[in-house]
């Protein structure tokens, strides 16, 4: 389907400087089924989602350790030249100023459902619900936020301030209802939010990729996108299983955000230039840190996939944090962990070793369930616990390795069922420490997707994709 730049509807559905070049089949990998897309929850996962989780544990043996070590892998900065020879390169604030679809503030609009999905205590400091083709699509879920208040300690971006939130594609569709095309499997785009007005927020797409063919041409990123922190001008984000090299994560740049030449449901070369899936921009990656093996949300003992990722900058020096994920009707134990940053000026953000290998700082073992991001901010870990049935809110679990706490409120069952419901990736805005979060879903009253080339699904569909802050200070 061709889509127009100007309203990009939604509701329709190069070599490595290792020596390794990005293979062939990053552009058609998908990703196994993953963090935080969401299932029919067991009648056990209430009660294990609002057991205490008590102390963090944390894990110091190294054969857990070196589970955790990433290698960092570059692309040639002449492929990376050769892509911006042959589209235009723009900057953050160009896409910000072609910003077409709307945001609408939950205390002056947006749907019931939207607003019942935010959390009962705190109450949210802001809030918006997504234009309408993105709030009820099914193809598409969020996952992450990021924002120019974790890129730099002023909050600003140029003079912008900006919010990303990441969404991938919604594979299990393709699997649920053959009538989705194959080729869209396992896309990752970013909604680029222009937060200057707090009354007038609006945001564009711009899709992620991959160079390939030594910069003369581009695929998309072929993974899920589960988490990711902007730092400096480079993007971090997560990938599970998304290709042969292993890859966790991958990395982007605010000085590579490209123009497509060509509007086309293609990705990359087209007969008389460039397409993007019908996106006006893409942002191609400029490397990667792949594991030492395959990662698996099977249990705890394996190569953990990562699923959500935050910024700390109360730690010296800076680091990213990463959680892996298990369902809400599990008990397995999820493990946290961080990661040093490289200073910002650096080619790439990590902090490695001469092996180019990035060691864990520090890892923990929390038995919270159903964890979908977390955030660490001066030796306190925020470790949402998503419960995993319609209508649902979840527990905002506060950790560290002496117990847990949480809020309550009134009116729920569990009484600590305070945190918004199905929330993802949480980021901190450092100049106000603000915290940010978005929700997912936008199923039925049953949890179930509904099928896009069937009558009416739109009605069937109940909206509660909102995005919102809270100040840290209320988490407690």
């Amino acid at each position: 389907m061709r889509r127009s730049w100007r309203s990009e509807k939604t509701s329709r559905g190069g070599a490595l400087r290792r020596r390794v070049a990005w293979p062939a089949a990053i552009a058609a990998a998908v990703v196994a089924a993953g963090a935080t897309l969401f299932t029919g929850a067991a009648p056990q996962a209430r009660a294990a989602v609002a057991d205490n989780p008590g102390a963090l544990k944390p894990l110091t043996a190294s054969s857990e350790l070196a589970k955790l070590t990433l290698t960092e892998n570059t692309v040639s900065p002449d492929s990376i030249a050769e892509l911006d020879s042959r589209l235009p390169n723009v900057g953050v604030d160009t896409v910000l100023k072609s910003a077409n679809h709307p945001m609408t503030r939950t205390s002056s609009g947006c749907r019931a459902s939207e607003k019942a999905a935010l959390p009962i205590s705190p109450q949210a400091a802001s809030a918006y619900c997504f234009d309408t083709g993105d709030a009820l699509t099914q193809q598409w879920l969020p996952q992450s936020v990021t924002s120019s208040g974790d890129a730099d300690d002023d909050g600003l971006w140029g003079t912008n301030k900006v919010i990303l939130s990441g969404w991938t594609h919604n594979d299990h569709l393709n699997d649920e209802f053959p009538s989705e095309p194959d080729e869209d499997k396992a896309l990752a785009r970013l909604a680029f939010i222009d937060a200057n007005d707090p009354g007038d927020l609006k945001y564009r797409w711009v899709l992620l990729a991959v160079p390939t063919e030594g910069g003369t041409n581009f695929a998309k990123m072929g993974s899920h996108l589960g988490g990711m922190v902007w730092y400096g001008d480079k993007l971090i984000v997560t990938a599970s299983n998304g290709d042969s090299r292993n890859n966790a994560l991958f990395v982007f740049s605010m000085k590579h955000i490209l123009q497509a030449t060509k509007n086309d449901h293609a990705i990359g070369k087209v007969d008389g230039g460039y397409s993007a899936h019908g996106y006006q921009y893409v942002m191609p990656a400029i490397g990667s840190y792949s594991l030492s093996g395959k990662c698996s949300s099977e249990n705890d003992d394996a190569i953990p996939c990562f699923a959500s990722l935050s910024l700390d900058r109360s730690s010296t020096p800076h680091r990213i944090v990463a959680n892996e994920w298990f369902s809400s009707g599990g008990t397995q134990p999820a493990r946290l962990f961080r990661y040093d940053l490289a200073p910002v000026t650096n080619d790439m953000p990590l902090a490695v070793n001469s092996a180019r290998k990035a060691t864990a700082a520090d890892a923990y073992e929390t038995k919270a369930v159903g964890v979908q991001g977390t955030l660490s901010y001066q030796n306190t870990w925020y470790v949402p616990s998503a419960r995993g049935g319609p209508g649902q809110h979840g527990i905002m679990w506060r950790q560290d390795t002496g117990g847990a706490a949480s809020t309550s409120c009134t009116g729920t069952s569990p009484a600590i069922a305070c945190w918004a419901k199905h929330s993802e990736s949480m980021s901190l805005w450092w100049p106000t420490k603000t915290v940010w979060s978005v929700t997912e879903w936008a199923a039925d009253a049953n949890g179930k997707w509904q099928d896009p080339a069937s009558s009416g699904w739109e009605d069937r569909v109940v909206p509660e994709r909102v995005l919102f802050s809270v100040p840290l200070s209320s988490l407690g």
